[in-house]
């Protein structure tokens, strides 16, 4: 079991730096692993302006890692406690509720993988969603194949249950188009970047420009209460598949060849030429996409309303009337003076006094023992409920 009780640098036996005033009024918590100390919070003198640093107690040296993931400022009033040995659990006092629950990744995949990259110590910040809220869905299939067709039926069916999220690209905007609405414009050396970072799903490059969706762009989606569609190719579908993002994926593909070719140039829109590179392209899709293990689900569209009937039995609408889940809001009023602990992937928080100043007996517990997601994006699956340790008989020596 772990304990971290607002842990301050002086509480910590090991050698530190000179000329470093450890009784800074800012709050700061630490979190001890193997021979690495996290230091979560700065300092009111500006002598760390940092929001994270590393104190390796082999060399005697601080590090000032790279923060990945999701732009965090931490507040003067948080508490943390480590979990897995991959992630510290940081709670904002005076946040609001949607912005109170944090993780900062210290070892998971993903910061392994960015810090093998970079050749640097990196740590990232993911929010914490309670609960689980509908997964994304990523539907693909050749030009042709009716993809638009279905989503258009989805959109209307159900308008306050799906919604699109908002591509990145850094060409310029077009006549009428509006930034964070049509695209996120942006330049090209951000991008590039973010890219790098791993916030984005896929990218790729058109024309000399570069197209994307980013893992935020998707997470906004669901944070207004929404289930993202995502309309992408199948070598994005590849992309999405290695990253963190959890999702549905559904292949569409034609009755044959052949009527996949009647469709295209029943359209009347394109030349011959334009045909002849749409149907080279398909038959690459359609190959991958039936061979390969990309999707969870492959549709095949001979008759759209039967199509369209199955779509919706795989999301569950038949059930569900289309209704999103919404994830909890009820807001965790950490009382002063607080204990945190940590047992079995579920994390106490007990003790203190309430405003009265008052011996509080509320019990929080949070339960981390479904948790998915993470950086670049959120981390969600996260339970919270309150006990009264006294009417409930449950004292902390209980648990």
């Amino acid at each position: 079991m772990g304990e971290v009780h607002d842990v301050s640098l002086n509480d910590l036996e090991v050698d530190m730096p000179s000329g470093i005033n450890l009784q800074s009024s800012g709050s700061q918590t630490a979190t001890l692993i193997s021979e690495k100390i996290y230091v979560i919070g700065g300092s009111d003198e500006g002598i760390f302006s940092e929001s994270v640093r590393i104190f390796h107690k082999s060399t005697g040296e601080w590090v000032v890692p790279i923060v990945l993931g999701t732009k965090h400022v931490i507040s003067k009033a948080h508490s943390s406690v480590l979990l897995n040995k991959e992630r510290i659990l940081v709670l904002e006092r005076d946040a609001p509720t949607d912005d109170s629950i944090w993780f900062l990744e210290v070892d998971t995949p993903y910061v392994k993988e960015q810090r093998k990259k970079l050749g640097k110590e990196v740590v990232a910040w993911s929010k914490g969603l309670r609960g689980d809220s509908p997964v994304p869905i990523v539907i693909s299939g050749p030009s042709g194949v009716g993809k638009g067709t279905l989503i258009s039926k989805l959109m209307k069916e159900f308008p306050s249950t799906f919604g699109f999220s908002v591509s990145h690209t850094t060409r310029s905007p077009r006549c009428n188009e509006k930034n964070g609405v049509h695209y996120h414009f942006t330049d090209r050396s951000i991008m590039e970047k973010d890219i790098r970072d791993g916030k984005f799903l896929e990218s790729a490059s058109v024309h000399g420009n570069l197209y994307g969706t980013s893992i935020e762009a998707v997470e906004a989606v669901t944070d207004a209460g929404k289930r993202c569609i995502l309309d992408i190719d199948v070598q994005g579908v590849r992309s999405v598949r290695a990253s963190s993002l959890e999702a549905i994926f559904i292949f569409i593909c034609p009755p044959s060849f052949e009527e996949l070719e009647k469709r295209l140039r029943d359209r009347g829109t394109e030349t011959e030429e334009q045909i002849q590179k749409r149907l080279r392209n398909a038959r690459a899709e359609l190959e991958q996409g039936r061979s390969s293990n990309l999707f969870d689900h492959i549709l095949v569209n001979d008759d759209l309303e039967m199509c369209y009937a199955n779509l919706k039995s795989i999301l569950g609408l038949d059930m569900e009337n289309g209704e999103a889940r919404q994830h909890c809001t009820k807001s965790i009023v950490l009382p002063k003076g607080h204990l945190v602990l940590e047992m079995d992937q579920k994390v106490l928080i007990h003790g203190g006094t309430t405003e009265q100043g008052k011996p509080s007996n509320i019990l929080y517990v949070l339960d981390a023992s479904s948790l998915k997601g993470g950086a670049p994006g959120r981390t969600k699956g996260l339970n919270i409920y309150a006990i009264d340790s006294v009417e409930g008989g449950m004292g902390l020596n209980n648990l």
